[in-house]
């Protein structure tokens, strides 16, 4: 499980997966058959600010998740080092030369990671992606 996951898990934000496409036996079968899944899972919008509120208000440290991703980190009891970050930013395809650079990759990886929250059903707002 990568730490994009992990973060996803703590927000309570399931990944839905893709039924495998079983293989066709060539001699039996001469062009696929295409059939609809059974079920199709829906994505649940997850409200980040209010879980996130919640956490920054239970929390003894003034943390500004909505700013910085150490802070966003923490809250979610998750590893905030500068290695950690690193490996998280790795995992969502950080250009090397903002990897250098530790602030400009902090920057990068906290917009990239709200981004990321919000494709995979984070009700996050528009203010903070941009």
């Amino acid at each position: 499980m990568g730490l994009f996951s992990n973060i996803l898990e703590k927000l309570g934000m399931g990944t839905a997966h893709a039924a495998p496409v079983p293989a066709l036996d060539p001699a039996t079968a001469t062009s696929p058959v295409v059939t609809a899944p059974a079920a199709v899972a829906s994505i649940t919008m997850v409200d980040v600010v209010e879980q996130m509120e919640a956490r920054a208000a239970a929390n003894s440290q003034k943390l500004n998740w909505r700013t910085s991703i150490v802070d966003l980190l923490k809250l979610l009891d998750i590893d905030s080092s500068l290695a950690a970050r690193k490996a998280l930013a790795t995992e969502l395809y950080c250009p090397d030369e903002l990897m250098a650079d530790s602030a400009q990759m902090n920057m990068w990886l906290h917009k990239n990671v709200l981004a990321h929250i919000a494709a995979n059903g984070g009700n996050v707002p528009q203010e903070l992606l941009d």
